[in-house]
């Protein structure tokens, strides 16, 4: 099974930027699509971002096209969220997830099988 571990969050002011990494514990990780979702309190998991297991197509909620990029490192067997022009409504925890070897990219939650335990992102104004 994939273990995955997010860090590089933490606190900055709007218009700023922050790197979330994703260090997942094997290589069959390089074969899994991978996203981004984030919850902030009293809401659901939504969708942020997405990059297929090859990492040449990626997708974005419409809240953060233009603002975050996905990237993946299949030899470090890791990935990427960059993080540019923060607002506050970014504040969540943000969760890096797996979904299997060789499945498509997907924006649904319920397709993802491999959840990393979060990364605290908080946007001051």
């Amino acid at each position: 099974q994939v273990q995955l571990v997010e860090s590089g969050g933490g606190l900055v002011q709007a218009g700023g930027s922050l790197r979330l990494s994703c260090a997942a514990s094997e290589r069959t990780f390089s074969n899994s699509p991978m996203g981004w979702f984030r919850q902030a309190p009293g809401k659901e998991r939504e969708f942020v971002a997405a990059i297929n297991w090859r990492g040449g197509s990626t997708h974005y909620s419409d809240s953060v096209k233009g603002r975050f990029t996905i990237s993946r490192d299949n030899a470090k067997n890791t990935g990427s969220l960059q993080m540019n022009s923060l607002k506050p409504e970014d504040t969540a925890v943000y969760y890096c997830a797996a979904r299997g070897p060789f499945y498509s990219v997907s924006h649904d939650i319920t397709d993802y099988k491999y959840w990393g335990q979060g990364t605290q992102v908080t946007v001051s104004s």
